[in-house]
């Protein structure tokens, strides 16, 4: 007799899947991994609200449609790019780095 064992994940309407009942994006796991090269292991240290089942189904999630969340990636880092050079002040900027120099 087989069993069937699964970990949900929840699709939004807009389209997110979050890890249910974690309050977590499958993506931001993505990025964990991605970014730091965390293991699962590591990443449910970093995160202990995760258990390693939902953070497996995430990855698998994450593989399963690496060529969507990978390019959701690169739009929200290039519109976290954008943000930063609407708010970006050279001036002040300049101003800081001065003031580090003299402490």
């Amino acid at each position: 007799m087989a069993t069937t064992i699964t970990t949900p994940l929840e699709i939004d309407e807009n389209g997110v899947a979050w890890i249910a009942g974690a309050n977590t994006k499958v993506i931001e796991v993505v990025l964990d991994k991605l970014a730091y090269g965390w293991s699962p292991e590591e990443i449910h240290f970093q995160h202990a609200h995760l258990s390693l089942a939902q953070i497996h189904s995430a990855l698998a999630y994450y593989y399963e449609n690496q060529d969507a969340l990978d390019a959701q990636i690169e739009r929200d880092r290039q519109e976290a790019a954008g943000l930063k050079n609407q708010v970006s002040n050279p001036m002040l900027h300049q101003k800081l780095l001065n003031l580090k120099k003299h402490w």
